[in-house]
C-alpha cells in the first residue's frame, strides 16, 4: 500500500534506536525527509548511517530538556521546509513500585514520558497549521491500559499524557491534524533487555511500520486513538 507520505517532512525524537528508530527508518522507507535526535552521539551517528543521507537530519539532543523539542522543530524546518508529521519519544523511567517510587522519581518521569510530548505537540502546530494539516504519534506504553506493577512512574506520566492527548485530539481536528498515541508492549529493544524482561517479543520493524500507517494519508479519519501493539497482552476491553 502505497501510504501517501512520500516526500513529507517527519520528526522522530528519541530515535536513535529502539522504537524509535524502527519508527523513522519505517517513515523513511515511504520516503518521508526526516528528522531523528539522540542523546550518544555514536549511536545516532550509526543509526544516521542507516538511514537515506540526502533525507536524513541527525540532531544530537536530549529531548525531555525543556528548550529541545522547539529547537528541533525548528531545525527540522530550517532543514526541511515545513514539518508534516511528528512521532515523540522519549525513554522510560527506571524500575519502582507505587509505594516505593519517590518524589523525584515521579517528576523526572513525568518530565520525560508526559511533558516532553506535549511540548513537542505544541512546537509543531504552527508548521503542521501553516501547511494544512498533519500527523503526531506519541509512543508511550500498554501500560497506559494495564499498568506494569514495578513501573509506576511510567504507569503515571504515561497515563497523564493519554488523558491530555484524548483531549487535544478533539481540539485538532478542525486543522486537519490528527493525534494519536501507541501503546507498545514487549519488543524486542535495548530498553527491554535492560529491563529483564522475557517472554514473547514484536520486532521493532513491524512496530515501526504501524507507526508508518498512523502518519499516512489514509489515517486522516484516525484521530483520539491508543493503539496497543502487545501480542495480545493487555486483557483489558477497553
Amino acid at each position: 500500500m502505497d501510504l501517501g507520505i512520500d516526500g513529507k517532512v517527519a520528526l522522530v525524537t528519541a530515535s536513535s534506536a529502539g522504537l524509535g528508530f524502527a519508527s523513522a527508518a519505517a517513515l523513511a522507507a515511504e520516503g518521508c525527509r526526516v528528522t531523528i535526535c539522540g542523546r550518544d552521539e555514536d549511536r545516532l551517528a550509526a543509526a544516521a548511517a542507516r538511514l537515506p543521507a540526502d533525507a536524513t537530519l541527525a540532531i544530537p539532543a536530549d529531548v525531555t530538556a525543556d528548550d529541545v523539542p522547539a529547537m528541533l522543530v525548528a531545525r527540522a524546518v530550517e532543514r526541511f521546509g515545513g514539518l508534516d508529521i511528528l512521532v515523540a519519544n522519549a525513554g522510560g523511567p527506571p524500575r519502582a513500585r507505587a509505594l516505593e517510587v519517590t518524589d523525584e522519581q515521579l517528576t523526572a518521569a513525568i518530565e520525560a514520558n508526559m511533558l516532553t510530548s506535549i511540548r513537542l505537540v505544541r512546537a509543531a502546530l504552527p508548521p503542521m497549521r501553516a501547511g494544512g494539516g498533519g500527523r503526531i504519534v506519541c509512543i508511550t506504553s500498554s501500560a497506559i491500559k494495564q499498568p506494569i506493577p514495578d513501573l509506576a512512574g511510567s504507569n503515571a506520566a504515561r497515563a497523564g499524557l493519554w488523558g491530555w492527548a484524548k483531549t487535544a485530539a478533539a481540539d485538532l481536528v478542525d486543522d486537519g491534524i490528527t493525534l494519536n498515541l501507541v501503546c507498545p508492549g514487549l519488543h524486542a529493544t535495548d530498553r527491554v533487555a535492560e529491563l529483564g524482561f522475557r517472554g514473547a517479543l514484536g520486532d521493532p520493524a513491524d512496530f515501526g511500520r504501524i507507526v508508518a500507517f498512523l502518519c499516512s494519508a489514509q489515517a486522516g479519519f484516525v484521530s483520539g486513538a491508543a493503539l496497543q501493539v502487545d501480542g495480545a497482552a493487555t486483557l483489558g476491553l477497553l
